[in-house]
């Protein structure tokens, strides 16, 4: 995408502290392509509402540049900016039918009559709000209020809208149906969406990219099936979705098979750039987890099953390794495994995503103490 796109939306280096010690945005870097749909995304106090905020102008960042189109934003007021933002609130004027709430970004520019009531009419057409225009807000749905709220800010036809967990107010079955008319609006009118949520099924289901944030910085930036499937860092592995996270030490390397000791014995996985003796963290999805009754070469990783729990078309299985950790198996609801019974835990070497994990400078550190190097890392 990166070379076939045109950048629409960067920040860099970033970083937004509040009270002169709460960095809340640590030296964010990211590009966001005309005409994409990419999520921030991350659990409370991360950081992606106040980026939101800053690239609307609602927050001042506190270093770094903020580029729409290629030109720094960060001096324009909020109405300057050729930018839009729908509010989970929905924020529409309760005394205004939802023709003047519609019509009131062009009534301010001025725009004719006759213009403003042919806009606002396509523009109700689209959210399929057709015949809408004389109520008030409070006649209106959840949904129907949240349709209102995007016609608004897509009426003035910004090069991004901003979109601040605009569905968490409604209730599941509504948020559903939400997200495709999203979806399809989007890819309709073909404008930039920054779409802030902390529901994974959401950004995985809605978006072209996904960037996901912790702790003020940015873990990874990727198309929802690479987040998914080759996560950056052990967050992101544990983050989206389910996952078996075991964390060792390299201790050899054939090629590109890499084989890891950990607490409970032995596992293999496929990548490059590791080295011998080095931390890091081996991600194994539930749904790629094998398992044998008899031991497999290369694995030394044995538990007993203890649960088994029937979820629709899917059982899942929990299977305890010697360490007392917890290992989830996904199969279809008709392969059970034997209750009670020793099993043996194995993959194939490329369902294995192996992490390079920040552990290993600790490790460092620590061995270094032990050996008198207190000033070496």
């Amino acid at each position: 995408m990166a070379e076939n796109k045109k950048v629409i939306v960067e920040l860099k280096e970033v970083n937004k502290i509040y009270g002169g010690t709460n960095q809340v945005v640590k030296n964010l870097n990211l590009q966001v392509y005309e005409g994409e749909f990419l999520t921030l995304l991350g659990s409370s106090g991360c950081g992606k509402t106040t980026t939101l905020r800053m690239i609307a102008g609602f927050e001042e960042s506190t270093s770094g540049t903020i580029l729409v189109e290629g030109e720094n934003i960060e001096r324009k007021e909020p109405f300057e900016r050729n930018v839009n933002t729908v509010f989970q609130s929905y924020a529409l004027f309760p005394h205004m039918t939802i023709f003047d709430n519609v019509a009131y970004g062009l009534k301010m520019k001025k725009i004719k009559k006759n213009e403003i009531k042919s806009k606002v009419k396509d523009m109700l057409e689209l959210v399929q709000l057709g015949g809408f225009e004389n109520r008030y807000p409070s006649q209106l749905s959840g949904g129907q209020k949240q349709r209102v709220a995007i016609a608004r800010a897509l009426i003035n036809q910004p090069k991004v809208l901003l979109l601040d967990e605009p569905l968490g107010a409604l209730d599941l079955k509504l948020r559903k149906q939400m997200q495709l008319e999203l979806k399809r609006l989007q890819k309709k009118l073909n404008i930039t969406f920054i779409y802030v949520t902390h529901d994974q099924e959401e950004a995985l289901s809605m978006s072209d990219r996904i960037a996901i944030m912790h702790d003020g910085v940015l873990e990874q930036v990727a198309e929802p099936w690479e987040i998914y499937e080759k996560p950056a860092t052990k967050f992101v592995a544990t983050f989206i979705g389910e996952t078996n996270l075991f964390e060792g030490y390299v201790k050899e390397i054939k090629e590109k098979e890499v084989s890891v000791v950990i607490e409970s014995g032995t596992i293999r996985g496929t990548g490059e750039s590791f080295v011998e003796n080095e931390m890091i963290a081996v991600s194994v999805r539930p749904e790629r987890m094998q398992y044998s009754l008899v031991p497999v070469e290369g694995f030394q990783l044995k538990g007993k099953v203890k649960e088994q729990v029937y979820v629709g078309s899917i059982r899942k299985t929990i299977v305890m390794i010697g360490n007392g950790n917890e290992i989830k198996i996904e199969r279809l609801a008709g392969e059970p495994l034997p209750m009670d019974g020793t099993v043996y835990l194995y993959w194939n070497q490329e369902d294995a995503k192996l992490i390079h994990t920040a552990d290993q400078i600790f490790f460092h550190a620590v061995e270094n103490i032990q050996m008198g190097q207190e000033g070496v890392v």
